[in-house]
């Protein structure tokens, strides 16, 4: 393994060793079972130690995470691995210099946490159509919201229109009690919490009742042409190939549409095929049309859901 050495890290103020650190020094464990250097931290004293790779390899990941712990925001297991992930694809630089999207309603940054994640970010900013596709937790929806409100918010679009498929596990929305805004919230709800982080509870009825923000099933979309609109269409693994053509086609002017979806959690009738199975085939190459695919390394819910994502792609499930 070679000689041990040991380097120490002077941290600017406590609440940046308290940060690199994590809740009962989870980050630093996590830092050491990715680099194989053991952490002490005393007071804003860092020491690494191990060999001189393990050591060059732990200072590489802590330096690439400055950016967060000297600004005083969190860390977590998902922005170490994100960062390991950066320095393997020599593309820290790129990763570190994340800047916020925009803020929620509490005040905190929102940003991309992954190389894809900002890629998807940037494409959505410079398309009028993008799609989104990958596994659960990858912040394929959260994201399209936040930059759906910040268009909305910069008068960039003046409405945002909020559509999926009502298909879920077999039901369909007649069976459902309640009116149609009650059939499809379950549906809609990923959306809902999106905004609600965005956006302050009491306008979000208030821009719903002026038209401003649209939930709606996918089948309300047919005849319409959206102008002056951010469209979201989530789940979309669920549309068939004629709906998918549909919405895709009513694209107006001065309009963004994201796409989302996960082509391995397709709740279609077997003789179906997805539409977005078929549009990926389709419109991949296209010039204005960008296609961000995650997989696994970029899921930013829990760490078992990582593995979990693994587990199923590792059977062909």
């Amino acid at each position: 393994m070679g000689e041990s050495q040991t380097f120490s890290l002077d941290l600017p103020n406590p609440s940046s060793a308290i940060r690199l650190a994590g809740l009962k020094g989870e980050n630093l464990k996590l830092i050491t079972q990715q680099t194989g250097a053991k952490l002490v931290l005393r007071g804003q004293e860092l020491l690494i130690t191990g060999s001189e790779a393990q050591v060059s390899q732990c200072q590489s990941l802590i330096y690439a995470l400055k950016q967060l712990w000297s600004q005083d925001q969190s860390i977590d297991a998902v922005d170490i691995l994100a960062a390991q992930q950066a320095i393997a694809q020599n593309r820290t630089q790129e990763w570190s210099d994340r800047t916020p999207i925009t803020r929620t309603r509490r005040g905190d940054p929102i940003q991309p946490r992954t190389l894809k994640q900002q890629q998807y970010i940037r494409a959505i900013e410079t398309h009028d159509l993008t799609f989104g596709i990958g596994p659960a937790g990858t912040g394929k929806t959260f994201l399209a919201a936040v930059a759906a409100v910040k268009a909305l918010q910069n008068n960039e679009v003046e409405r945002l229109i909020l559509t999926r498929p009502a298909v879920e596990a077999g039901e369909k929305l007649g069976f459902l009690p309640g009116d149609l805004q009650q059939k499809i919230s379950p549906y809609l709800r990923p959306l809902y919490d999106a905004l609600y982080e965005l956006m302050d509870a009491e306008k979000i009825p208030q821009l719903m009742e002026r038209g401003v923000i649209e939930l709606a099933p996918l089948a309300y979309m047919r005849g319409r042409t959206l102008n002056n609109a951010f469209i979201i269409v989530d789940e979309a693994q669920n549309t068939t190939c004629a709906q998918m053509k549909m919405v895709l086609t009513r694209l107006g002017f001065n309009s963004r549409m994201v796409v989302t979806g996960d082509i391995t959690q397709i709740d279609l009738p077997q003789n179906q095929g997805s539409g977005l199975i078929m549009v990926k085939k389709l419109l991949s190459g296209v010039e204005g049309i960008a296609f961000a695919n995650f997989d696994k390394s970029d899921v930013v819910r829990h760490p078992l859901v990582q593995k979990i994502v693994a587990a199923y792609e590792s059977s062909g499930q």
